[in-house]
């Protein structure tokens, strides 16, 4: 089944408590997803001409100190590894891609969750509420954030193929339903010039989401083109660096409810995962209509 969660800041007092309200609306969804968990927030932006990168390691003893090594003699001044549980942030004087492109040739062993200027993506296997208790989510602020547990109907449950995932800087999705054709259409974005590290098929939707970015397309404009070019029955939730947006597929036979208060916007597959939000009972509160998209953004300056 799976189950998403969002939730997007719109005062101060959400965001200083975006983990604590983001991991209750998780825990929510546990009994749709009890495989897996993983996460997408949206905080502490990189110094200008900086980038942020999430590493994973499936190594328990993973010496997190020699790649903050590695990166500080390429690249010259790096901030030490923020590290939870398996995972480790590290925040780096040069730009995303060529950080990327250097763990992926020297630290094969190692996974890039994300990269960027903002996102951080963290996700393991296990119960909603342990994934929670191991990243310590209570303890993030942030402006936005994005959630995921899992039920693999279509494949093993392993960390990497956990959502959310992300293949551009800042740009993540996670997905309930199911993509069909998918891996012609990821033959399709290999040329390219998309890359992909698993056989997910909600990895392939968030390649074309890339690639259509790439291509000059608005956020808005790249999901109205998955309702023409993805076949299957999907719920998507797009996390960017200013915001997230909302789409159900043209059947909608996927379940999502979306709320709004003064304070906040809410997305979750069940309005249970809602109501432990403060101010839920007398939030505005709606069934997102098939093939619509809805987007909330922060105003940029």
């Amino acid at each position: 089944m799976c189950g998403i969660v969002g939730l997007f800041a719109k005062s101060p007092e959400v965001e200083r408590r975006l983990g604590e309200h983001l991991g209750a609306m998780l825990v929510q969804m546990s009994s749709r997803g009890p495989d897996s968990a993983g996460v997408a927030v949206y905080r502490d932006p990189a110094p200008s001409g900086w980038s942020k990168l999430t590493l994973y390691s499936a190594n328990p003893h993973q010496q997190w100190a020699a790649v903050w090594d590695e990166l500080r003699d390429t690249f010259g001044d790096c901030d030490e590894p923020g590290i939870r549980a398996s995972h480790a942030v590290f925040v780096v004087d040069t730009d995303a891609d060529a950080a990327q492109t250097l763990i992926r040739m020297r630290r094969p062993d190692l996974r890039v969750m994300s990269a960027g200027e903002v996102i951080e993506i963290y996700k393991e296997t296990g119960l909603p509420e342990e994934f929670a208790a191991a990243f310590a989510l209570e303890d993030f602020q942030g402006t936005h954030a994005l959630g995921h547990t899992r039920m693999a109907t279509e494949s093993r449950v392993t960390t990497e193929g956990s959502h959310p995932f992300s293949t551009g800087l800042d740009l993540c999705l996670v997905h309930n339903g199911s993509l069909s054709y998918h891996n012609r259409l990821r033959q399709n974005l290999r040329r390219e010039g998309i890359e992909f590290q698993t056989e997910n098929d909600t990895e392939v939707a968030a390649g074309y989401l890339a690639w259509r970015l790439r291509e000059g397309a608005s956020l808005e404009e790249a999901l109205e083109g998955c309702l023409e070019d993805l076949d299957g029955f999907y719920t998507f939730l797009v996390g960017t660096a200013d915001g997230f947006a909302v789409l159900r597929d043209p059947i909608a036979c996927k379940p999502a409810v979306i709320a709004e208060t003064d304070d906040w916007v809410a997305m979750a597959s069940e309005w249970r995962a809602i109501a432990v939000l403060p101010g839920a009972a007398e939030a505005r509160s709606w069934e997102p209509a098939p093939g619509v998209v809805y987007a909330w953004e922060r105003t940029k300056v």
